[in-house]
């Protein structure tokens, strides 16, 4: 497998070994041994998927500490981007976010550190989408950023007119405004 850092410390995509013939292909999707020689480690213990049409954005979203989740992300059907926004506070790379081109074509993954605000957009017109996650799902402990800050200036390809939000996404505070208990280093 392939890893490429980004200019966001922690934040890498993996692009798996695919093998193809006339029959389809064949690749890991996860295979721990890899990962942890590849310095990409967490416990997962949680796998899910979602399934949306095109427009749909989700996000920016996270869970306080202790409840914050590490998380490997791909697409299994269609295309999006995917967004990862650092929210660590002491960070030399905070309020910067990376957007990577997931596709069923491409079967890249990227891997997301505690600590990030996540989110995608749909960019075909049906997508499945999943994710592997270190933590459960802590309803409590749930917070998200505005997806259309404009202090972030996020593009999600996207024309206005064809975003599909939900109602507590687009109610989400800016970053200025987001509870945020990560900490840069700890």
């Amino acid at each position: 497998m392939k890893i490429t850092k980004t200019k966001i410390e922690g934040l890498v995509i993996i692009e798996p070994k695919v093998f193809g013939d006339e029959r389809g292909y064949f690749f890991e999707s996860y295979q721990i041994e890899r990962y942890k020689e590849s310095e990409i480690y967490s416990d997962f213990i949680q796998d899910n998927e979602a399934f949306s049409g095109y427009g749909v954005i989700r996000g920016l979203h996270y869970q306080l500490a202790p409840f914050s989740q590490a998380k490997l992300v791909r697409v299994i059907k269609g295309k999006v981007i995917d967004v990862a926004l650092d929210i660590r506070k002491g960070s030399p790379t905070f309020g910067q976010w990376e957007a990577v081109e997931l596709s069923e074509e491409n079967k890249r993954q990227l891997f997301v550190p505690k600590g990030f605000a996540h989110g995608y957009s749909v960019l075909s017109d049906e997508t499945i989408f999943s994710y592997k996650c270190d933590n459960i799902y802590h309803p409590a402990s749930e917070r998200g950023i505005n997806l259309n800050d404009v202090s972030l200036n996020i593009d999600w390809k996207i024309p206005t007119e064809n975003q599909i939000i939900s109602t507590k996404d687009k109610v989400a505070p800016d970053l200025r405004d987001a509870e945020i208990n990560f900490v840069y280093g700890k």
